[in-house]
Parts: C-alpha cells; structure tokens; sequence
C-alpha cells in the first residue's frame, strides 16, 4: 500500500473514535493536527477576491469549459468548480431555476412566455469565505486559507471523508474519484501567483467575470464595488465571501 493512502487508512480510523471526534469538535482540528497543509500566518498583504458582473452574463458556458480544461476536471455533468445557472422568475413571483450540464454548452432557447417577467444568469462557484467553514471542519487540516485568502485543498493530506462537502453552504465542492479526495474551484491559483488571470475570467466575452486584489485602488475590482450595488450570496451565514456580485436578484441562493 502507498504511504499516502496508510496516512489517510490511519488517520480515517483515527477519526473513528468516538474521543478524537469529540476533541475535534471542540478545539478545531487546526490544534490538533500540525503540518502539511496548515496555512502560513493570516499576514499577507494581497487578498483575491473575485467579481460577477451579472447584468453582463449571457449564459455561454465558455467559463466553465475553460475552467474543466485548465484544471482537469472531469468532464461528468456532475464534476464542477465553477458552473452557471439560469433564473427564470415568473409572474406569481416564483424562480425557475435551471443549469444543464452546468451551463457547459449554454442553455436552450425557451419560446416567450407572459408568465416570465425576467431572466438571467448567475455563474458560481467556491466563495473562498474569509470565514471558511470547510477549514473549520477538516479533521486533517487539508482544507486550509492561504496568506493571500485563497482556499485550497492538500490533496496529499485529504482522507476523503467529505465533512468539508457537507460543511459549504455553496455546493461548490465534490470528491474527484480519481483521487478519492475533495476538490474545488482555486481561483486557478497556480495561474494567480505567476499574475496570470483565473481561466474562466481570461475566456468570458463580455468581462462578466473580474478578478483583483481587495484593498487595491488599481484593482478592477475598486471600480466595480464603487460603481455598483454589491452583494453576497447567503449573507446571512457570516462565511465572509470573497466572490461579489453587483446587482444580484433577492431570489438568488
């Protein structure tokens, strides 16, 4: 057997009795578990944080193509670390919403209807919470914020035992069964550091997408918050999301 898979055998038995759950849940596995993952100090100077402009979004799935190529995610309809969804909101006030195959191939013309008054479309995605809770609940410390915000997942540490699946309140988490372990949107992290676009920003036609740094009067991300009513998805929850939509509906979730 590979050591990474006795680490993760182990470290799943461990997790089993019944007193490390309960240490766990009461410390944070960030005190109990040292290395390998953990996160630097909450010190540095650069936050990313991401824009959806979604007056300006027209459902081409070009982001969520570009995204499954630049970061071999398989091509299964359910696998995705970015996607896009379609609201249709009706005249008694209730919102359809559709998304097939993710919005990869875009979305099929619907006939005109006196029943839906709007629509539009939202792409999704990890809000790389500045209060993560899927850090909060990885019993290993694979889950973990970097010094510039972003949330990645130490593929070598995972056990693959999907409490960070069921912690994010954004979907926006799977577990690749290649890997057996969780896998997510990075903000193509690997193209950020070399001062490269996210995939999914560089390809969108119309700048639906915008990516910067928080904090930053040069940003592009300044001129949007400063130019636009700003919202978040699930305000309520506190995870602090560093994913921003301008004029975003009240029916979105």
């Amino acid at each position: 057997m590979a050591p990474v898979e006795q680490r993760r055998g182990f470290l799943a038995r461990l997790m089993a009795l019944p007193w490390v759950a309960f240490l766990v849940s009461t410390l944070g596995a960030d005190r109990l578990f040292a290395g390998g993952g953990q996160s630097a100090s909450e010190g540095g100077e650069r936050k990313f944080a991401m824009g959806v402009q979604v007056d300006r979004c027209i459902g081409c799935g070009l982001c969520v193509d570009a995204c499954k190529t630049e970061n071999d995610v398989l091509r299964e309809p359910f696998f995705f670390r970015t996607w896009v969804e379609r609201y249709q909101l009706g005249s008694d006030g209730e919102a359809h919403v559709d998304s097939p195959r993710g919005g990869i191939n875009g979305f099929p013309a619907t006939e005109d209807s006196p029943d839906v008054m709007r629509s539009f479309f939202v792409p999704k995605l990890c809000n790389q919470c500045d209060k993560p809770p899927c850090v909060q609940v990885c019993p290993v410390g694979a889950t973990y914020k970097t010094p510039d915000g972003v949330i990645l997942v130490d593929h070598e540490y995972c056990i693959g035992c999907r409490y960070c699946i069921q912690a994010c309140p954004y979907g926006a988490r799977y577990l690749d069964p290649r890997t057996k372990t969780a896998d997510k949107c990075t903000f193509c992290y690997h193209r950020i550091k070399q001062d490269l676009l996210p995939a999914c920003v560089e390809v969108c036609p119309t700048q639906a997408r915008i990516f910067g740094e928080l904090g930053t009067r040069s940003s592009p991300l300044h001129r949007m918050k400063r130019m636009n009513s700003i919202q978040v998805l699930k305000p309520e929850l506190n995870t602090s999301p560093k994913v921003l939509y301008s004029n975003l509906d009240g029916e979105v979730r």
